[in-house]
């Protein structure tokens, strides 16, 4: 062999190595590159579902009478962009007789609610409300006044609700 052609040899050789290492110098690279950074998130708030009164268009079904059982109706909004759970329903204070029976001033009116979680599993839809009614929920014993026929009984309650 020639010099020239050994040296051309030489060089092809080297170049080849050369071109070996580089290669696998950027594949380990590729396969054990590492990053680092930072990301954030927020959760978001549940807003407040709210009971309601009835307005002239939620009657109940049902009325009470001392010793008896009444249906209790609750219009619940929900605000929240998802529907919610209505999980449970207690009572928040003393039933009171409406303005116009101010002589009912013994009401024997209880709430009695049902036991958490409701079944049927009770939902409200994503900003919309609902009409929900607790069968026999409101008792009246025979305590209550004379006064008090006729009355309409606001019941305060607070509804658990649950996403």
């Amino acid at each position: 062999m020639t010099s020239l052609n050994r040296r051309r040899s030489i060089k092809a050789a080297a170049l080849a190595g050369l071109l070996a290492t580089a290669g696998a110098g950027t594949a380990y690279a590729y396969w054990s590159a590492a990053g680092g950074g930072s990301g954030s998130a927020a959760a978001g708030t549940m807003q407040a579902v709210t009971v309601d009164a009835l307005v002239a268009s939620d009657s109940p079904k049902t009325t009470l009478y001392p010793g008896g059982s009444a249906d209790v109706v609750l219009r619940l909004t929900n605000p929240n962009p998802y529907p919610v759970q209505v999980y449970g329903v207690t009572a928040n204070g003393p039933a009171a007789p409406d303005a116009a029976h101010p002589g009912c001033t013994t009401t024997g009116v209880r709430f009695t609610g049902p036991a958490a979680p409701l079944s049927p599993a009770t939902y409200v839809a994503a900003n919309s409300s609902a009409l929900i009614t607790l069968p026999g929920a409101a008792t009246m014993d025979t305590t209550s006044l004379a006064a008090c026929q006729g009355a309409t009984f606001s019941v305060p309650v607070t509804a658990e609700v649950r996403k």
